[in-house]
């Protein structure tokens, strides 16, 4: 049974979805800890935004306020950067942090940085498997049908690997961003640590997304292989 408990399931599964519970939890904590932390400065994450993309060139890169909590993200198909109020009009070293990481995803779509560039051509076809691939699969399982399990298995391939290419691209989006906040005076080295709390335990969250990823996967090599012996 796919989503049945089985050992693949106890052994595989479980404790990677335990640590992404633990990671997004982490993530929540920090980030609520910090965020009561102004920064002596006083900018906005907004504001934030705005200095560093105009001080890479990057004019026509939009600063926009998204709705949710932690929903922060670039576009890079709109060249925005959507921050969530918490960020956009926040002031603390959380919110400072988290507006610098994602303008650092506009650097580097700016530098062409080679896993973005990756990751970006990895959307189309892990959209589709993030919606197939596991239905067919099970499909497969139980009429038994070798090749509608492998085509599910690919699919979910591609789907494991965009996440574990986004890890390369977050973690470089977060050096960007400690760099960036350090060299041009917007924190002072207190406020440094604090910052990388937060974008550590968010790096995090990708961290368990792709061991959760990878756990599914084997899982669903380890159910075909069983099928047909």
């Amino acid at each position: 049974m796919l989503y049945g408990v089985d050992s693949y399931y106890i052994i595989l599964v479980m404790p990677a979805l335990l640590f992404a519970l633990y990671a997004q939890s982490r993530v929540q904590g920090t980030f609520a800890k910090y965020s009561s932390l102004r920064n002596i400065r006083g900018y906005t994450g907004a504001q934030i935004a705005r200095e560093i993309l105009d001080s890479y060139g990057l004019y026509d890169v939009a600063v926009e306020m998204i709705r949710g909590n932690l929903t922060d993200h670039y576009d890079p198909r709109k060249k925005v950067v959507r921050l969530s109020q918490s960020v956009y009009a926040g002031s603390s070293v959380a919110a400072v942090g988290v507006a610098a990481h994602e303008t650092g995803h506009a650097i580097q779509h700016q530098h062409s940085y080679a896993p973005l560039v990756i990751r970006s051509n990895l959307v189309p076809v892990a959209n589709v498997g993030s919606q197939v691939a596991i239905p067919l699969a099970i499909l497969g399982l139980i009429v038994g049908w070798a090749p509608l399990v492998n085509l599910g298995i690919i699919l979910f391939t591609a789907v494991v690997a965009f996440q574990v290419i986004t890890l390369p691209v977050e973690y470089n989006a977060s050096r960007r961003a400690l760099e960036i906040l350090e060299e041009k005076g917007f924190l002072s080295r207190e406020e440094l640590q604090p910052t990388k709390k937060v974008l550590n335990a968010a790096a995090l969250t990708y961290v368990a997304a792709a061991a959760v990823g990878i756990a599914n996967l084997l899982r669903l090599v380890f159910l075909a292989n069983r099928r047909r012996d």
